[in-house]
């Protein structure tokens, strides 16, 4: 039986020793514990009969901690069909905001501020640009906000990705504005905007004594050497980057939720965990987006997996303008009437999990492991304390 590997199992091959040698924070600990005890005994489960050879297999309970990648499924499902009900019948754009590389440290030492700043700055700009005239819209933006803090090798890439209806809705008249067709913003205006504005809110809260320099090189906390930092910063190209998502809405939702429930690295990727190190694949976007292996050690990829873990009680999904929790229910009502458009339904569930599961990935998870022709059925019984406890065929 060929075993699969997890990014649970690349954890635990040197998690007592890592715990021990470093200052993990509380809600990192607390996020790897229940990764952890993730499909194991300890969490309790059934035990599965296969329908072919009578193989029986335990399958243990899942953890549902936001940050475990064996147990986002589910999670993403249940939000894409909320907000499958909530699809207008026009263009989508998906625009893309990125903070420059040399901001990770200061990032860093103030991560739950500064990405509360980095959401706050994205919605600043993306009002401002729809007011202005010169994008012929002058009304409200909605839009979905997702913070990602990696990149395909789980090294720090601070960016927020945006789903926006492309329109704006003016409440006092009713009316909901068309965009123009093939574009929302200008690019270049829109990463000048960004820029200006989030240099400007680090002016502010270093004035304020709200800004953090643990673990920053000393140019950041030198009053001169700062302002050096962001001038270069204001002299160099941000990324905001927009672009039109497929022509139905549906599909432009499906799309971010790719995004939503995703953390740093998925149990997929993980190829081996041998000999203290972790073999994981990744994409290389300057090579053609190949597949590539990297290999590294399993304290290398514990610290950069516990990286990405945002600290607790932290929203990485936001909604804004007209589409924030106050206004949604009533503003979407509203701007159906003005378009003519019926309430959306999200399609109804069918099928089992393990269906619905190889209908979305082509991945057969209830395919016998000892046969594999068969499949797992669910009896009564519960599955053994002990994970060895494994009946194999006659």
């Amino acid at each position: 039986m060929k075993v699969r590997m997890r990014v649970a199992d690349a954890i635990r091959a040197c998690w007592d020793g890592y715990n021990r040698e470093h200052a993990v924070p509380p809600h990192a600990a607390k996020a790897v514990r229940r990764m952890l005890l993730c499909r194991t005994a300890a969490l309790g489960g059934h035990m599965h009969r296969c329908d072919n050879c009578g193989s029986e297999l335990p399958v243990y309970n899942s953890c549902e901690d936001r940050h475990c990648p064996t147990c986002q499924g589910h999670a993403r499902r249940k939000w894409t069909g909320r907000r499958m009900r909530e699809i207008l019948p026009v263009q989508y754009f998906h625009l893309v905001f990125t903070l420059p590389h040399s901001l990770n440290p200061l990032v860093d030492a103030n991560r739950k501020l500064l990405f509360n700043e980095f959401f706050h700055v994205v919605g600043w700009v993306l009002q401002r640009f729809a007011h202005d005239p010169q994008w012929r819209l002058e009304g409200e933006l909605g839009y979905i906000a997702l913070l990602h803090t990696w990149n395909q090798r789980l090294l720090g890439h601070f960016h927020i990705h945006c789903l926006v209806p492309g329109g704006v809705w003016r409440e006092q008249t009713q009316e909901w504005i068309d965009c123009r067709r093939n574009w929302l913003f200008g690019k270049d205006p829109l990463a000048k905007a960004f820029r200006n504005r989030f240099i400007k809110r680090l002016r502010s809260l270093r004035r304020r004594g709200k800004l953090s320099f643990a673990g920053c090189a000393a140019g950041f906390a030198d009053t001169d050497d700062w302002e050096r930092i962001l001038t270069e910063l204001a002299g160099t190209k941000w990324v905001a980057y927009p672009k039109k998502v497929p022509a139905r809405p549906e599909d432009a939702l499906r799309y971010l939720a790719r995004y939503t429930h995703k953390v740093a690295i998925s149990d997929s990727r993980v190829k081996e965990v041998r000999d203290g190190h972790v073999v994981f694949a990744w994409r290389d976007r300057s090579d053609g987006n190949r597949e590539k292996l990297c290999r590294i050690p399993a304290e290398e990829f514990t610290r950069r997996f516990l990286y990405h873990i945002l600290p607790e009680s932290f929203h990485k999904i936001r909604y804004g303008g007209w589409m924030s929790a106050p206004k949604r229910r009533y503003s979407l009502r509203d701007i159906r009437k003005a378009l003519g458009a019926e309430r959306s339904e999200s399609p109804e569930e069918t099928g089992t999990l393990p269906e619905r599961i190889l209908e979305e990935t082509g991945i057969d998870v209830a395919l016998c492991p000892f046969c594999g022709k068969g499949h797992l059925v669910r009896t009564e019984k519960h599955a053994p304390l002990e994970t060895e406890a494994i009946a194999k065929p006659p």
